[in-house]
């Protein structure tokens, strides 16, 4: 009584201890070389079935944790179906709780439970891959991009220049789904800017051009939570392998292009496809072909074609700036906030959901795309100011004007500082024959009188015109307007 008192145990358990030690052949006190194990090895030692082995006839868990993936199918059906081979097997408490123990054991890569065609984790590895430039010898490292089926770890990398948005970096690896040869339900990226705007566990912003891409192929975007990389672990493992067979294969040779590069790495993902899984007992391949294969939904019939969004303001120029080049708007719209889309051949530009304007983007050659329609029309006159068509008006008049126009032009630093002095030519030979604009043009040039006030004074006293018996010829200015423009 004193003794469970002392340890604050039930009489019962007392005396089953008792009668342990008795029939143990154990008595006090006991032998000093008597260790903890070897005391509790013979009190509670189990009789009859040896210790590791099972009474009950037990299925191929590696078959069944492969058929565990497949749509629709539970733990329960595959209960059902072992006991209808072996009714004397396991209860389906016993049943799932070794199939769960034996999932347990498998490498990481499988511990999570994943159904076929549901997700698709992509990440990018930390290490990267050299290429040489071949002219130059400079070396340029390339990221290797991964991405990870969920149920059957089926492995696709690239390289990329970047992780950022070009046609072939992070936001066109959904190309991704050619590899797969058809579209997952959900794709797990990390939480980079390039796929995720703002991080959140509640409420993450997905970038919209990510957006975008994910709506063309009708899949749903569900970022890791910030610094939780089990949410992820499925790529994680992956990115660790193909660095390992990817990166350590590879590191002995050299590469002169990202096709190369990307050829190499094809060779190095049969590898890793086609290798067996030690646990499984299978390939990624065999499990994707038996497994997820039919559990993809079909690719969309056309072609994602990439495209890049942006925010933009459009400047007092009514121009917005994109990747260092200038594209126009209508000029009602300077100060308004807008959206541009940009593809590798177009630049697409949005005010309040409606497309306003519409370029080929640039990639050289002047800076300014401008649509003459977006301009006021005071810019478009003077937008028309070319030394070209200063030159033709000067020579419907005739070839003396048009030399005179040409010396105007040519005596300023530049073109565009003699357009004005050109136009005051225009307004004192508006009303004048043809015969003396000539004559008072000629006289120009050989004094040099290359300015208003010169050929002025040259009408006012010029006295040895001659009247022609041509028609009075008025001088065409389609769209020009004298100095009063600038006031």
């Amino acid at each position: 009584m004193r003794l469970r008192i002392v340890l604050g145990i039930a009489r019962s358990t007392v005396q089953d201890n008792l009668q342990r030690a008795a029939a143990a052949g154990l008595s006090w006190p006991l032998p000093g070389d008597l260790t903890d194990d070897a005391l509790e090895s013979k009190l509670f030692a189990r009789n009859g079935i040896k210790q590791g082995t099972r009474r009950r006839v037990e299925p191929n868990w590696s078959d069944l944790a492969i058929a565990l993936k497949k749509p629709g199918v539970t733990m329960l059906i595959l209960w059902e179906e072992y006991r209808g081979s072996h009714p004397a097997g396991y209860g389906y408490s016993r049943f799932c709780e070794l199939l769960r123990g034996f999932q347990q054991r498998l490498s990481p890569t499988m511990r999570q439970e994943h159904a076929a065609g549901d997700k698709v984790f992509v990440d990018y590895s930390g290490k990267k891959i050299p290429i040489v430039d071949r002219k130059t010898g400079e070396i340029r490292e390339a990221e290797i991009f991964v991405a990870v089926l969920g149920a059957s770890s089926f492995t696709y990398a690239e390289a990329t220049w970047t992780q950022n948005a070009p046609r072939l970096d992070w936001l066109a690896c959904p190309d991704v789904s050619s590899f797969f040869a058809g579209v997952l339900g959900l794709i797990v990226p990390d939480n980079l800017k390039s796929a995720v705007s703002r991080a959140s566990f509640y409420d993450p912003e997905i970038n919209r051009s990510y957006g975008m891409m994910a709506s063309h192929y009708g899949v749903g975007v569900l970022p890791a939570r910030p610094r939780r990389p089990k949410d992820k672990s499925k790529v994680d493992n992956g990115v660790r392998f193909a660095q390992s067979c990817i990166l350590g294969r590879l590191r002995n040779q050299t590469f002169f292009s990202l096709a190369e590069a990307n050829a190499a790495i094809n060779h190095a993902l049969d590898r890793i496809n086609d290798h067996v899984m030690r646990r499984l007992g299978v390939s990624r391949r065999q499990l994707f072909e038996s497994v997820e294969r039919t559990a993809l939904a079909s690719l969309p019939g056309e072609d994602y074609e990439f495209a890049e969004w942006r925010l933009a303001r459009v400047s007092t120029d009514y121009h917005v700036e994109f990747k260092n080049f200038l594209y126009s708007v209508p000029h009602s719209l300077i100060r308004q906030q807008v959206d541009l889309r940009a593809t590798a051949r177009t630049i697409e530009i949005f005010h309040r959901g409606k497309r306003i304007a519409v370029h080929q983007r640039r990639y050289g050659g002047p800076r300014h795309g401008t649509d003459p329609d977006h301009m006021p029309s005071s810019h478009r006159r003077y937008a028309e100011w070319t030394p070209d068509r200063f030159r033709r008006w000067g020579a419907s008049i005739g070839p003396q004007t048009e030399g005179l126009v040409i010396a105007i032009l040519a005596s300023r630093p530049h073109p565009e500082q003699g357009f004005r002095t050109c136009l005051g030519v225009l307004r004192l030979f508006r009303d004048i024959e043809r015969n003396r604009a000539e004559a008072v043009s000629a006289r120009a040039v050989e004094i040099g009188g290359l300015n208003c006030k010169s050929i002025a004074s040259l009408l006012a006293n010029h006295k040895a015109a001659r009247h022609s018996t041509e028609p009075t010829a008025i001088v065409e200015h389609a769209n020009l307007r004298g100095p009063d423009y600038f006031h």
